[in-house]
């Protein structure tokens, strides 16, 4: 993949117009669109299905949790939407084979949620999770593999070690990323581009760091360079 094939741009925005208005700003800078519950409920669907009918890769942030028939039936609906990614909790074989099992033959990729990178160990230990955000991760990899998903979100502290574990041809998609100075905001387990990169991730998530930016196009770019350095 070239570097600008592997930025993610979140579109956490109130509606589809703010949306299109950043889609144009950043244009080629980005390979891949995410569309995620916030813009979902504001007519993101149809945006989704818009950008898609365009040529344009568009990942729906859905994070499917529920029964297993609810779970095959949202995938194909999905899937026939014309999306490029899915994300599922990546909790249990049985709502991650469901998944797979909506998808049917779509060239829908599926990834499953490890651990959201808002979330520290205290807050696993609050859910009654007495495992590490990297064990955890690391484990939750391991079932979307043996479910037969694409690949996983997980931020780029446990990249490296997913890995190692799952080989080089499943997908690491990484969240939680904010260049040398930016804030983390609402995040906990941050890392740079040129670092997560570096560690495993063949895709990087971005929000508000470019959505946020005075010139959302230049803030895009410069993440698509520091990416191909890190590549190099």
């Amino acid at each position: 993949m070239k570097a600008h094939e592997r930025l993610i741009v979140a579109l956490d925005v109130k509606g589809p117009d703010e949306a299109r208005t950043l889609v144009a700003k950043i244009g080629a800078y980005a390979g891949v669109w995410k569309i995620g519950l916030e813009l979902l409920f504001s007519g993101g669907a149809e945006l989704a299905r818009e950008l898609s009918a365009q040529g344009q890769k568009v990942f729906v942030d859905a994070k499917l949790l529920d029964i297993s028939n609810t779970v095959e039936r949202a995938t194909a609906n999905i899937a026939a939407m014309g999306a490029a990614f899915l994300t599922i909790h990546g909790h249990d074989i049985k709502t991650l084979k469901s998944a797979v099992a909506g998808r049917g033959d779509a060239p829908l990729k599926l990834f499953a949620v490890t651990v959201l990178t808002s979330l520290n160990a205290a807050d696993l230990a609050e859910q009654g999770i007495d495992e590490s955000p990297a064990d955890l991760a690391l484990r939750r990899a391991e079932l979307a593999k043996k479910s037969g998903f694409d690949g996983v979100i997980a931020s780029g502290h446990e990249a490296a070690s997913i890995r190692e574990a799952t080989g080089d041809d499943f997908l690491i998609v990484t969240p939680g990323i904010r260049p040398a100075g930016a804030d983390a905001d609402d995040q906990a387990r941050v890392m740079t581009p040129t670092k997560a990169i570096r560690a495993g991730a063949d895709y990087l998530v971005v929000g508000r760091p470019i959505t946020q930016a005075t010139d959302p196009g230049a803030a895009a770019r410069a993440i698509v360079e520091e990416i191909e350095q890190a590549l190099v």
